[in-house]
């Protein structure tokens, strides 16, 4: 008995022992396919440890009225969950969250919304990464497509 306790001493103190924070902001530009494809622009900053993380991001996609596709922008809180180092230059990460969305084509809704996805940020030079990211949400309410996807591609700055 007491051997299992002496060996979980270690592992305790590694999950308890700060480790660095790092943080990164995210420019981004991409698509949206749904119902046409049009453009979304934002940006996004966040804040990791190891392996968890945080982010706040706002995007702003185009509206086409020549396809009765309306403008959508997003407020989006979101929980990170992150290779700890980058292997092989590259950092994938899967996550979760939620926040605010407002859709606008004849009418305006306001309303909460989810979404889920995950990317990959790839080392370029020194704390320049390349971001990919892909994002399906849900949204509340009556929008006219509830269910967007998006596609973007972005330099990050880790600092």
């Amino acid at each position: 008995m007491r051997l299992r306790f002496f060996s979980l001493v270690p592992f305790a103190f590694a999950l308890f022992l700060p480790s660095a924070a790092s943080a990164d902001v995210t420019a981004f530009l991409g698509a949206t396919p749904t119902p046409s494809a049009r453009v979304v622009k934002g940006f996004a900053a966040g804040m990791g440890l190891l392996v968890v993380g945080f982010e706040f991001e706002y995007a702003h996609t185009n509206d086409d009225l020549s396809n009765r596709a309306p403008g959508l922008r997003t407020f989006m809180f979101n929980g990170l969950v992150q290779t700890p180092i980058p292997i092989g230059g590259l950092q994938f990460y899967g996550t979760a969250g939620g926040g605010v969305f407002r859709e606008k084509l004849d009418v305006a809704e306001t309303n909460v919304g989810i979404n889920v996805g995950g990317g990959v940020k790839m080392s370029l030079v020194g704390p320049l990464r390349l971001r990919f990211d892909y994002r399906v949400f849900t949204l509340r309410g009556t929008p006219l497509y509830s269910k967007p996807q998006r596609f973007y591609a972005g330099i990050n700055l880790k600092f």
